[in-house]
């Protein structure tokens, strides 16, 4: 039988800036450690602490810009288009545009606090 997920749990975000994790599948919401799904509001001026997780994270981006900085450069990922980060990968996401972002984010193992790996400070 299919399981419904009624609504999802609100997480706690890393950052300079309040940012809205809705988890509608993953470890929290749905006690799923093989894939996580997440609707993700970030406002302007957010940035999480840089990251090596032991996860592939894959980002689609419905409104606003992403921007995902990597070893080498960055990129901006604007509406309609995603990006994959791959495990092992140092990566840090930010919001720097004026309408901030609101993206879903598919972490394959789920998201953990254990295995995104920050950087200190």
């Amino acid at each position: 039988m299919p399981t419904l997920i009624d609504k999802p749990t609100t997480i706690k975000a890393a950052g300079n800036k309040p940012k809205i994790i809705q988890e509608y599948v993953g470890r929290v919401n749905s006690e799923t450690a093989d894939v996580s799904v997440a609707h993700m509001r970030s406002p302007s001026g957010w940035i999480e602490p840089a990251q090596t997780p032991d996860f592939d994270e894959y980002t689609l981006v419905l409104r606003g810009s992403l921007r995902v900085e990597f070893d080498g450069g960055s990129m901006d990922v604007e509406v309609g288009q995603g990006v994959i980060a791959h495990r092992g990968e140092w990566v840090r996401y930010s919001t720097p545009g004026p309408e901030g972002a609101e993206y879903i984010a598919v972490c394959v193992p789920a998201f953990s606090p254990d295995t995104v790996n920050r950087d200190p400070g």
